[in-house]
């Protein structure tokens, strides 16, 4: 029997009332992991049986689709590199099994290029970050949402692709991303309550000027305030003012994986607000991915 047969077969046996006889089909089911959803969502839209059938279903449909985000994101935690927008849309397939990566991809290299062709070797860090504002901001319409700030929508990449709004962590992520392709050192910084971005003094520039900089940045971009520029002592007068003490990494670039971690916890944050147990607890078990590479 093939495999098309097989699952067929399987899944006209998802309703038995015995639920020992369920379990067994349940596992069989799963091992077919993703292989399976077209045949599971064909009977679910089919709708010939009854309410048991429907609902277990759409369980198994769920159950395989997050067994696959888990894995693809243990995948990414083996990588060295730790491609930044791939977790990113890892993360936003956790709501939709149907996100083209492609098309997100295509949509940054559309971004990149219109940078691109304003940008030269003879300008400065100020007169760069200012090229990626004003494609950003004002040609593709970016903003941070204030009105909704703690919504999930704001934490999918492929949601803010769409709505041109987001949250701090999700505008940065976007701004780094398309600075880091075009060989501009913009990097996401972890701050408390917040998320910015420093862009690295590669050449030394600051050191010289600047001997109480220790911390290799010539300044920083708050992409959530349309790419406005911070000084060092802005960013000390914030942790001063909630009262916590200059560690350096609050003022040095995070790691790729310490941003979808922060991305993973803001939704957290966002479905506990809306008091939505399965997706909370669902997203933490991502977390733990994320914070244990041995499970990689």
């Amino acid at each position: 029997m093939n495999q098309h047969n097989s699952i067929k077969a399987l899944i006209n046996l998802v309703d038995d009332p015995d639920e020992s006889i369920f379990g067994q089909v349940r596992s069989e089911i799963i091992k077919y992991g993703i292989e399976a959803i077209p045949y599971l969502a064909s009977s679910w839209n089919d709708d010939l049986f009854g309410n048991i059938h429907q609902n277990r279903i759409k369980n198994l449909i769920n159950d395989i689709h997050f067994s696959d985000v888990k894995n693809q994101l243990k995948e990414w935690m083996k990588c060295p590199e730790k491609d930044l927008l791939k977790g990113a849309i890892i993360v936003s397939r956790y709501i939709s099994s149907e996100i083209n990566s492609d098309k997100i991809y295509n949509y940054f290299e559309e971004l990149k290029r219109d940078i691109w062709l304003e940008m030269n070797n003879y300008q400065t860090a100020f007169e760069k970050i200012k090229i990626i504002n004003r494609v950003l901001f004002e040609h593709h319409d970016f903003s941070g949402d204030k009105n909704n700030y703690h919504s999930p929508e704001n934490s999918y990449i492929h949601q803010v692709i769409k709505s041109k709004k987001g949250n701090p962590l999700s505008l940065s992520l976007i701004y780094s991303v398309l600075a880091q392709s075009l060989d501009v050192p913009v990097y996401g910084v972890n701050l408390p309550k917040h998320f910015i971005l420093a862009y690295m003094d590669m050449e030394g520039t600051n050191a010289a000027i600047n001997k109480e900089n220790d911390f290799g940045t010539l300044f920083y971009i708050n992409p959530f305030s349309n790419g406005k520029i911070l000084n060092l002592e802005e960013i000390k007068s914030f942790l001063d003012d909630l009262s916590l003490k200059h560690d350096r990494h609050f003022f040095e670039p995070c790691s790729n994986s310490d941003i979808i971690k922060r991305m993973v916890n803001n939704l957290i944050y966002s479905y506990k607000e809306s008091n939505k147990k399965q997706q909370v607890s669902e997203l933490k078990e991502l977390l733990h991915i994320l914070k244990n590479p041995s499970l990689g």
